[in-house]
């Protein structure tokens, strides 16, 4: 898979800045050829990518395509229509002090940057930032999570058959990733958990490197008294097992009242038979755990609260159960991370202002969502909780919109992506001042004088 070793990582970032340098990269006409070829190959390469995926965790072709390929082509398309619009200069707004001058911002790209990618989405959430920094003009050095090996492989044949080294290159093998952050870049863009996001974020301040970080985090799921039970069960189970629950955005916990609990589980039991069948272990649409290591820690999370359904294992497919546990109390593990697994974990509140509290109590998460048919309840949990993202009588759905940023507070990340925000992300906007020669006022020159400082006041204020 031509790995890269740390000794190759210095000439290859060196390789790249010398081709950033050339200018090449800043032709919007070339990007838009580049990102062409980029499209066709993905096209190209469906079976390919489909394939890798179920592989790597036996994730079906609808879903794969859905969340994967399909993102990614949407993120393109957008990306081509528009790249052209988004380069240009703008023109900004002068103030009266400094007429008759103009001023103007200057979109330009930072230089060499990093993509580190996970692997729960291995082919969206390398190729998403990957399509955004090449879009503003950078150099790429992709590094994929080693846990998805398969989707890596297709990953780097796709895009060595388009790009160069010195423009695009991905950086495989494990050895790199130990020495990977102790060099300089112009940006990194980090997707992955807390902890790594703190070594990526200590690493990058020895170079003032700018970052962007999409962490995870406990994203709760709201239901009100007066939502939709069905529909909330429905979009609740999709949203919660998709990808095996391996979702950054995907409901981590439910907080539900006692009044309307027994019911919301009887609808999604239902759901879950429906979507799965009654043995879920034998469904073609039900992927499973990306690895031992994380099977085993899924597994121990189960061992706390009532099982409502699910909780079957089996250590040698990699197999969980979607499985919901009632009467979990908020110091049980299964509370003290991102389950990151077909885990749903649920909390009895009294209100919805003790959901709030609940909430507010905790990092702020990387989504959030509420069922409810309160406009009042909508207007409350918007204003008086934080999160990154989320939806309204829905889940995961604000994700893959290219029209809404998307991206983490506090603890859940920094920074934003997707559409135009991927474009800004990865570039720096330069404000800049054009004056005219023909007139040069005097007052703003030594020697001052009282008579200029009561006209500046005049202006100034």
């Amino acid at each position: 898979m031509n790995a890269v070793s740390s000794k190759e990582l210095d000439k290859l970032i060196k390789k790249q800045r010398d081709f950033f340098s050339t200018g090449e990269t800043r032709d919007v006409g070339s990007r838009k050829e580049y990102l062409k070829k980029l499209q066709t190959a993905i096209k190209e390469n469906e079976k390919e990518i489909i394939s890798a995926l179920y592989s790597d965790f036996r994730k079906s072709s609808f879903e794969t395509y859905t969340s994967e390929i399909g993102t990614v082509l949407v993120e393109l398309g957008e990306t081509l229509r528009k790249i052209k619009k988004w380069s240009r200069v703008q023109r900004a707004a002068t103030p009266v002090t400094h007429m008759p001058g103009k001023s103007r911002v200057y979109p330009e790209p930072y230089g060499v940057v990093l993509v580190i990618s996970p692997w729960n989405y291995p082919f969206n959430l390398a190729m998403a930032p990957v399509i955004g920094a090449l879009s503003a003009g950078n150099t790429v050095l992709l590094k994929p999570a080693s846990a998805s090996p398969a989707t890596s492989k297709v990953m780097n044949n796709i895009i060595s058959s388009v790009f160069p080294e010195e423009y695009v290159k991905v950086l495989l093998g494990e050895e790199i990733k130990h020495t990977l952050l102790d060099y300089e870049y112009d940006y990194i863009f980090f997707t992955g958990g807390p902890e790594v996001g703190r070594d990526v974020m200590t690493k990058a301040a020895k170079y003032l490197t700018p970052v962007t970080l999409e962490l995870g985090g406990k994203s709760p799921c709201i239901v009100a008294d007066d939502a939709d039970i069905k529909t909330a069960a429905r979009r609740i189970v999709w949203g919660k097992f998709f990808n095996c629950g391996q979702t950054c955005v995907a409901p981590d916990y439910m907080l539900v009242t006692e009044k309307i609990k027994n019911k919301l589980f009887e609808q999604m039991k239902s759901e879950l038979e429906k979507v799965y069948g009654a043995n879920p272990e034998k469904s073609p649409d039900f992927a499973r755990v990306i690895s031992d290591r994380h099977w085993v820690r899924i597994e121990k999370l189960l061992h706390r609260g009532d099982i409502v359904t699910g909780g079957d294992v089996e250590q040698s497919a990699r197999y969980i159960a979607p499985t919901i546990i009632d009467n979990v109390k908020p110091d049980d593990p299964v509370m003290q991370e991102e389950i990151f697994g077909p885990v749903l974990p649920v909390i009895t509140v009294t209100s919805m202002d003790e959901a709030v509290k609940f909430i507010n109590g905790r990092p702020k998460p990387l989504a959030l969502y509420l069922f409810t048919r309160s406009n009042k309840l909508k207007k409350k949990f918007m204003t008086e909780t934080s999160s990154g993202g989320g939806c309204i009588n829905d889940t995961l759905m604000h994700f893959p919109n290219g029209h809404l940023p998307f991206g983490g507070v506090g603890l859940s990340g920094m920074g934003q992506y997707h559409g135009k925000k991927s474009f800004d992300t990865f570039t720096h906007y330069k404000g800049i001042y054009h004056n005219v020669n023909w007139i040069d006022v005097p007052l703003r020159y030594a020697p001052y004088t009282n008579s200029g400082m009561k006209i500046i006041k005049m202006f100034l204020k």
